[in-house]
């Protein structure tokens, strides 16, 4: 049997490959120019060539080194080296892309690209189970001993380096950094669960047969029926579960409005699905 492309090794290392080089990219032509140190260690890294000169490639690794033993010891083997190939390409691309002109000097402009051009290169190495190594490490680690939730110990963690890059560099630039990070965030959101926006509908109703019907034969979608009982009356009565796309939400409320008018909707973003009639992964 073929193995299928996704989570396949040569496709996981492809895509950390290139998720890489487009973290290099922004970082040397949007963030660096314009000072704009928006967490992580490229963040430190941005401030210490402020300070000091020192090339932003030569800081990551020195910081990746010391991090990837404390994972290596504190969180294991396995989850240490799954960050070792991350750690060393990552400054690598830095050091190769550092001649590459800046295309704006508007640090705005910087902030929001640079945090366009991170997210998408951030979201693509996750995709492909990879890690850039960092500060991802440093959170792991506050993570498991500190009780903080990951997402909490991340905010923590760039924080302090948006914090530094505020009294080192410039308030403004911190603020600018905020927005960066703000913007990555985002379109990692973006990359890993696509544009496509999908809603899922709950409908409560005496005709749930006649709704059924018309879902499944005049908008061709699938549902799910629920049993489940009045919360007041205690009686029993059937929810009907059906995921469509944005553009069919008008037709399935038109569909509910003309078979039971006194039916029960509740319609909710769902950030992705997977399975047939929706994409597969």
């Amino acid at each position: 049997m073929t193995k299928p492309l996704i989570n396949h090794p040569v496709t996981n290392t492809l895509l950390l490959l290139a998720g890489a080089f487009i973290i290099a990219i922004s970082f040397n032509c949007f963030l660096l120019p314009n000072g704009v140190a928006s967490g992580g260690v490229s963040g430190i890294s941005v401030i210490i060539q402020h300070l000091y000169g020192i090339t932003p490639a030569y800081t990551q690794w020195a910081l990746n080194i010391p991090l990837f033993f404390a994972g290596l010891l504190l969180l294991g083997r396995r989850f240490a080296l799954q960050t070792l190939f991350g750690s060393a390409i990552m400054p690598l691309f830095v050091l190769l892309t550092a001649h590459w002109g800046a295309p704006t000097n508007n640090p705005l402009l910087g902030s929001i690209y640079g945090g366009i051009g991170v997210g998408l290169g951030l979201g693509l190495v996750f995709k492909g189970r990879g890690s850039t190594g960092g500060t991802d490490l440093a959170a792991q680690i506050l993570h498991r001993y500190s009780g903080l939730t990951l997402g909490l110990s991340v905010a923590c963690l760039d924080g302090l380096v948006i914090a530094a890059a505020g009294l080192f560099l410039s308030p403004e630039n911190a603020l600018y950094a905020l927005i960066g990070l703000f913007v990555t965030t985002k379109t990692i959101d973006i990359v890993q669960t696509g544009l496509a926006l999908s809603k899922v509908a709950f409908i409560i109703s005496s005709r749930a047969e006649e709704l059924a019907d018309a879902v499944l034969h005049d908008l061709d979608r699938g549902l799910t029926r629920l049993d489940a009982h009045g919360g007041y009356t205690g009686d029993a009565r059937t929810v009907l579960m059906v995921i469509v796309s944005q553009n069919e939400v008008s037709e399935l409320k038109r569909l509910v409005q003309t078979v039971d008018p006194e039916a029960f909707v509740i319609i909710s973003h769902t950030a992705e699905v997977l399975g047939r009639g929706f994409k597969l992964e």
